[in-house]
């Protein structure tokens, strides 16, 4: 490419030089974030867990760890009651709550794009949970007791109720298998959690569904396709490279919100019990659980994602 080009004998940016400078110019708050603050964090990170600290009046000084630096790997796959159950909850929490979202939310903004009166407040009602679950908020209703010992006392005979109402339901009225039962019992009884956390799903999924050009939909109709077809053969595949984008980010919401048992231990091992070396390495190897859940879902996802090529 030629981001220079010569005006009145003298060198000047072209239009797509301007363009790139614009380009380094937007993202340079990143770049000094991530190479300033983020990075060697990262890297201090990566030391701890292959490390034994030892904290003294001078500052902190590290050890190299047993087992060639894998002692706390080892520690924490092997040895440690907890961080394997945890690791698996969270990954089976995630494979239900995910498709539960993205479909609701999906369905919500298909519905939210329709023409009618209060179109204005029926957006912002989806979108209030993403407020009133903000860090800030979230830490006040936590740290409120009397709201913290209600929820624990009439949470689990509420939960046990409306469980068993609801596969009582199922199983006389239909003849589902079992294990889709229970799945569709899991989502009516946690339909709280799945509103609020799909808000930003759902303005992603709005944004677009009003990027989709109406021109399509009336040359579909003039053939005479039903509405329907028109969802499913317009609609759906327009719409696909935002199910990627809503899967990835919903898939990093669950595994990093503030109610993430696994993010609660290791926040706990390294702040409360000061055990850095051990909390950085379950860090890192949750990180690297999410990643590779994250390629494999990308991977899937992208292979049936459809991009719209106006040329």
């Amino acid at each position: 490419m030629n981001y220079f080009k010569r005006r009145n004998g003298k060198l000047r940016l072209s239009l797509t030089g301007k363009e790139a400078v614009w380009g380094i110019l937007f993202i340079l708050p990143f770049l000094i974030g991530f190479f300033g603050i983020f990075l060697p964090m990262i890297v201090d990170s990566i030391r701890f867990s292959f490390s034994n600290m030892d904290v003294e009046s001078t500052g902190y000084v590290l050890h190299k760890a047993a087992n060639n630096g894998w002692e706390h790997y080892l520690r924490a796959l092997t040895i440690d009651p907890d961080f394997n159950m945890l690791l698996v909850n969270s990954v089976l929490s995630m494979l239900v709550r995910v498709p539960l979202i993205i479909i609701f939310s999906f369905f919500a903004a298909t519905l939210l794009n329709q023409k009618f009166k209060g179109r204005a407040v029926a957006r912002s009602v989806f979108f209030l949970p993403v407020i009133l679950t903000s860090g800030v908020v979230f830490g006040l209703e936590n740290s409120d007791l009397l709201v913290r010992t209600l929820s624990d006392v009439n949470m689990d005979s509420s939960e046990l109720e409306n469980f068993l109402n609801v596969s009582r339901f199922l199983m006389e009225y239909t003849n589902l298998p079992k294990p889709i039962i229970s799945y569709l019992t899991t989502a009516v009884n946690g339909i709280y959690d799945i509103v609020v956390a799909s808000g930003v799903q759902i303005l992603i999924f709005l944004a677009g569904l009003q990027s989709i050009s109406p021109s399509l939909y009336e040359a579909s109709s003039m053939e005479g396709a039903t509405g329907w077809e028109n969802f499913w053969k317009i609609t759906f595949p327009m719409i696909s490279p935002m199910i990627l984008v809503n899967s990835v980010y919903t898939i990093i919401d669950m595994f990093t919100n503030e109610a993430n048992e696994m993010m609660n231990e290791i926040k706990t091992t390294i702040f409360s019990e000061v055990k850095y070396g051990f909390g950085s390495a379950m860090a890192w190897i949750y990180f690297v659980c999410i990643a590779v859940i994250l390629l494999i879902a990308g991977w899937l996802i992208s292979r049936k994602v459809f991009y719209y090529d106006e040329r």
